[in-house]
């Protein structure tokens, strides 16, 4: 017997905690369904993380196409393949869950969070377009904060929400294994920080936080993982605050497991997040955090952690990372505490169980 077929469109399959979850749940599952992706941006970096076969498909329209035309030929599209389930991701993807009301498949819909356009507010137009396309589709949300936006602002449906945490591969992100050697210069503590290199994240915020302890008498050196499009901006920055002698830019690295051992500290400067992966790889590595007040961000780490997430200020998270910078003993207490609940809270085979359950009652199976 064929296995289901579940069609996943993201705006792009770039590497991101969406896109990971999914290559995990794929791993995880195997042959339980068939998978096809589209990357609206053409971007695939995220492949790499997938060990069993998945079908890669270009979008059914040309660049540039209009509104009317890309949902004409959305529609063509999903009344070919006839998915078992059509899986839309964030805002990106809402295109095709507005065309599905004419193709009418089985729609699992994931909203992982706002792009900095939405960070401070919602927009009128998105709120109207999340509300009619979603209103009889299944979504699935990480954070309680999202939920309350669904329920509050776009009002789906309560029994059509399935609120799921995102869980985390606590064999392979623990304190214990290899150390990477990241060789990064200077003196003090190794502040270290995993993101997509992009505008909401605001990795200039915590550039900016590491040169003002500097300038104050405090050393800290700063490795930052992952890349993107503000690369260049920031590495300009860094050179400016003149912290090129003790900061570095990883770029992706094969084993980010192996690099969070090495940080001494780990630091979350986002201006916007729900339930951010990084936090619990940080979690689960043993690591105390110093992150700013976003999304569930403080309902995720234990009490010992929560002073220490501090409003999106570049002072307050300075601060924050000052506090801990100075006690190795302070930064190893919290970091026991946040392994332990990692490990009583956050196991991804959790997760893993809940979105199957969840695609096995979408598809009918």
């Amino acid at each position: 017997m064929t296995a289901p077929l579940l069609l996943h469109v993201f705006p792009s399959f770039a590497v991101g905690g969406a896109q990971v979850r999914f290559a995990a749940l794929a791993n995880r599952f195997g042959a339980r369904w068939r998978h096809a992706v589209v990357a609206l941006d053409g971007d695939t970096a995220c492949a790499t993380r997938l060990v069993d076969d998945v079908s890669f498909l270009p979008p059914p329209f040309a660049a540039g196409a209009g509104p009317v035309r890309r949902l004409v030929d959305i529609v063509g599209m999903l009344r070919g393949l006839r998915p078992a389930l059509l899986v839309t991701s964030n805002w990106g993807s809402m295109d095709w869950a507005v065309a599905n009301l004419v193709a009418r498949r089985p729609h699992l819909h994931t909203e992982d969070g706002f792009g900095p356009e939405e960070r401070s507010q919602q927009l009128s137009r998105r709120v109207w377009a999340r509300r009619l396309a979603l209103r009889g589709s299944r979504v699935v949300l990480p954070s309680a904060t999202l939920e309350a936006v669904a329920l509050r602002q776009w009002r789906l449906p309560a029994r059509n929400l399935h609120r799921i945490a995102n869980g985390i591969d606590l064999r392979r992100f623990s304190p214990l294994g290899e150390v990477a050697a990241l060789d990064v210069p200077g003196e003090g503590p190794l502040i270290g920080t995993a993101a997509a290199l992009r505008p909401e994240k605001n990795i200039g915020r915590l550039v900016r936080a590491v040169a003002a302890l500097r300038d104050a008498g405090t050393p800290a050196r700063l490795a930052i993982v992952g890349d993107g499009p503000e690369r260049g901006r920031l590495e300009a920055l860094v050179s400016q605050l003149s912290l090129a002698g003790c900061t570095r830019f990883l770029g992706q690295v094969d084993d980010p497991a192996a690099a969070y051992r090495a940080f001494d500290i780990f630091t979350l400067s986002s201006d916007t997040e729900q339930m951010p992966f990084s936090i619990l790889e940080a979690m689960a590595s043993g690591l105390a955090v110093a992150a700013t007040d976003v999304g569930d961000v403080a309902k995720m780490l234990p009490p010992e952690n929560r002073p220490y997430v501090v409003p999106c200020d570049d002072a307050a998270l300075a601060a924050a990372l000052g506090g801990l910078l100075g006690d190795p003993a302070l930064r190893a207490r919290i970091g026991a505490a946040n392994l332990a609940c990692a490990r009583r809270d956050f196991d991804q085979e959790v997760m893993f169980q809940a979105h199957a359950e969840l695609i096995d009652q979408s598809i009918g199976a």
